[in-house]
């Protein structure tokens, strides 16, 4: 899926670049569509999620590859982009305006189509793969909940909020894109018990709450 962008191309950096972001991040539609260039952190490998699910703001980890990327989409394609003023949104579309959460599902959808892989959805398919190759890797469910933005996996619970070198370090070992380096020990475990479970029920409502198909 990802590699069917045509990077030659000013669009199609851009498309690959977002792709490599929700892949690596899981973000939302809608938090990827607000993303500000001031929000990502190339050097400590940090993107600054603003005003998530519930007007939560958060600090997750972006993985190497992903950086690259949009560094050299911001090099080599934003300054195309940009029409008139410039508000500091990370991806625009070609009259220079931010992109809507539908068309960036029409966006993400075609490419997962021309990709021949038998996956429908769109936006939430790289949601749901990032949990679960980081899920597959190893990493603890409360992280990777820290990642998505699950304030809590059941509304009566509340969890230890994770800190974001405990969760740079367990990104960069158990998601295959992250590229970093190995993590440092002694971070302390939060202290709730999450089970996967409740994790991919929690994606599924999600979902639910926000289809992709208008």
């Amino acid at each position: 899926m990802i590699a069917v962008p045509d990077v030659a191309d000013v669009v199609g950096l851009r498309d690959r670049a977002i792709l490599e972001v929700f892949y690596s991040c899981g973000l939302r539609r809608a938090e990827l569509c607000r993303l500000r260039v001031v929000e990502v952190d190339f050097e400590r490998h940090t993107l600054f999620v603003r005003e998530g699910k519930g007007r939560k703001d958060r600090m997750i980890p972006i993985g190497e590859r992903a950086v690259r990327w949009v560094m050299k989409y911001l090099d080599e394609s934003r300054p195309h982009l940009v029409l008139g003023d410039d508000d500091g949104t990370l991806f625009l579309t070609t009259t220079g305006e931010s992109i809507t959460p539908n068309r960036m599902t029409q966006l993400v959808r075609g490419y997962i189509e021309a990709s021949g892989v038998p996956k429908k959805g769109s936006c939430h398919v790289f949601r749901h793969t990032m949990a679960t190759l980081m899920l597959e890797g190893g990493a603890d469910i409360r992280y990777i909940q820290a990642m998505l933005g699950h304030v809590s996996l059941e509304t009566t619970q509340i969890y230890t909020q994770v800190s974001i070198r405990a969760l740079v370090n367990v990104h960069a070992t158990t998601h295959p894109a992250a590229g970093l380096s190995r993590p440092s020990k002694g971070e302390e475990e939060p202290d709730a018990k999450p089970t996967e479970d409740d994790l991919h029920a929690a994606l599924d409502a999600e979902e639910r709450d926000d289809p992709e198909d208008e």
